[in-house]
């Protein structure tokens, strides 16, 4: 009955070590990130003479397959089309870093000669 019980207690114990080990969470594999995400937002576009900062933003993320649309507050563009790969929830590129969790994301991008910036937590 020990050798049983001893068994039992082993199996149970592999099988929630597996369970709780399963994937971590990363951008490409669900739908975590996708939310509303408040703090500080900024927006420059040299050419248009345009520059918006505020530290009562919103940043809310959109998930569409491997691609995320960051849609800001304040009448600021959104970024689209931004993928990141599978295990990745940094992005580093040429044109600036985005990083998301399940409790913050941070930008500071640029494209075109436009900045985005955002430091928010939800």
């Amino acid at each position: 009955m020990k050798k049983s019980m001893k068994i039992l207690g082993m199996l149970f114990f592999v099988v929630a070590l597996a369970v709780s080990c399963d994937n971590d969470n990363d951008p490409s594999d669900d739908n975590l990130f996708v939310g509303q995400y408040q703090g500080s937002v900024s927006y420059s576009d040299p050419e248009n003479g345009t520059n918006t900062a505020t530290d009562d933003g919103q940043v809310t993320v959109v998930k569409v397959g491997n691609s995320y649309t960051f849609n800001f507050s304040n009448d600021i563009p959104s970024l689209t089309d931004i993928e990141m790969e599978k295990n990745q929830n940094t992005l580093v590129s040429t044109d600036g870093a985005i990083n998301i969790n399940e409790s913050t994301v941070e930008i500071a991008y640029s494209k075109e000669g436009k900045v985005w910036g955002a430091n928010c937590s939800r």
